[in-house]
């Protein structure tokens, strides 16, 4: 497509409105999986309460699934990935802007567009440098390919730093980990810090064992270890089960305007780019449950991501609020910032992540089961069907007692 044409859709998706963002995230090489296979992650906060997955048909350039804010008609995508296996996400930066530039945030717009116009990590970098100035955004966006690539990209209105992540002088242990600030920005300034040293306690734990999908969104995603006091609600000598049962909920990575968890899991150089999985959840991480998508299912996306008409939003994502309300019921005077701990975690077993990762490691027990042999023979679409139909069944179980009917 000529850069013209991308420059002029890009121009009109300028108009197009968006929601502040947070977001935790890495980026981890095929050289440091188990597979091979790349992974990119990011747990996302925002003030957009809900979201839900859409399939774009490749009228303006690829096919691609995305994460988009929830309405009628959304725009902006905030994570997504292509028929080519190019895979893009975002965390906002506030140390990087170094202008007096208003009308900024098309960080969700520029993601789109970058869906449909690349297939690499080196188109996006060149769609990067055909943009007008300015830009306006103010992000790192991490980006992953099917060729190997996996680089993320600090950017504000007139420029950008490019970080590989198969550098070994930058990334020594194969990954890199953003939350909002930009290494190249002002120092001590952004937001995210102790986040930022929470991630890198959890996947320097997790390296021994391997970096995987599950254990990203079950070990990192849900994870109540808090790097600054030193403390894990999950470990018995920190947990508040034996007092109150509530705690104050303050730099966690799972917050409470967390309200997706991705793990797009990328391929081999030569494999086919439409294996690229995007492991989901929606909502609050603790209160949901993952499902993996492929943009080579088409519509066919399993009903718990899409929206639905008759809940104004996406069923996962409304069973996920649900519960997270029960879990922070206490709304008038400073009440948003403390968590019933009990309602998701507690020494009976029957709280609400202890109920909900079972069904989880099913799903994931369902699809891995199927892995290699469509890394062989390539996506069985009708297998996957009938795979989605099972871990629906399952997951709408789970809720439906949890919750009660929808």
């Amino acid at each position: 497509m000529k850069t013209r044409n991308i420059l002029f859709s890009f121009a009109v998706a300028l108009c197009l409105p968006m929601a502040g963002e947070a977001c935790t995230s890495i980026i981890i090489s095929g050289k440091a999986t188990p597979d091979g296979r790349p992974l990119m992650w990011k747990h996302r906060d925002t003030g957009a309460a809900c979201n839900h997955v859409v399939y774009v048909d490749g009228a303006g350039g690829y096919r691609f699934i995305g994460l988009v804010n929830t309405s009628k008609s959304p725009k902006a995508v905030w994570n997504g990935t292509n028929e080519k296996g190019f895979s893009i996400m975002n965390t906002a930066s506030y140390n990087l802007k170094d202008d007096d530039v208003k009308r900024m945030g098309r960080e969700g717009s520029l993601m789109r567009r970058a869906l449909e116009v690349c297939a690499s990590v080196e188109d996006f970098e060149h769609f990067l440098d055909t943009l007008s100035r300015p830009m306006r955004v103010e992000a790192n966006f991490g980006v992953i390919d099917a060729l190997g690539g996996a680089a993320y990209f600090e950017t504000n209105n007139t420029r950008y730093y490019k970080k590989d992540v198969n550098d070994p002088a930058l990334a020594p242990d194969g990954y890199l980990i953003y939350t909002n600030f930009s290494t190249e920005g002002r120092p001590d300034e952004g937001k995210g810090y102790i986040r930022y040293e929470t991630a890198r306690k959890i996947f320097a734990g997790m390296r021994a064992e391997g970096f995987t999908p599950r254990r990203i969104l079950q070990e990192a995603s849900r994870s109540f270890y808090h790097s600054l006091l030193g403390i894990d609600l999950k470990d018995e000598a920190d947990s508040p089960n034996n007092r109150s049962g509530w705690v104050v909920d303050q730099d966690f990575i799972p917050r409470e305007n967390s309200t997706a968890s991705i793990v797009i899991q990328g391929v081999k150089p030569g494999m086919d780019p439409s294996l690229t999985t995007m492991w989901t959840i929606l909502g609050y991480a603790p209160t949901s449950v993952a499902i993996p998508l492929w943009v080579e299912m088409g519509e066919n996306q399993p009903s718990l991501v899409r929206y639905d008409e008759r809940l104004e939003e996406a069923p996962l994502n409304w069973y996920a609020d649900r519960l997270e309300k029960n879990a922070r019921s206490i709304q008038r005077g400073n009440g948003q910032r403390y968590l019933h701990w009990r309602l998701l975690w507690n020494e009976e077993g029957t709280g609400y992540i202890q109920r909900l990762l079972p069904v989880e490691d099913q799903v994931f027990e369902l699809f891995d089961a199927r892995k290699a042999a469509w890394e062989r023979d390539g996506l069985d679409k009708e297998e996957a069907t009938r795979l989605y139909q099972q871990a629906e069944t399952l997951i709408y179980g789970i809720f439906k007692e949890l919750c009660g009917e929808v």
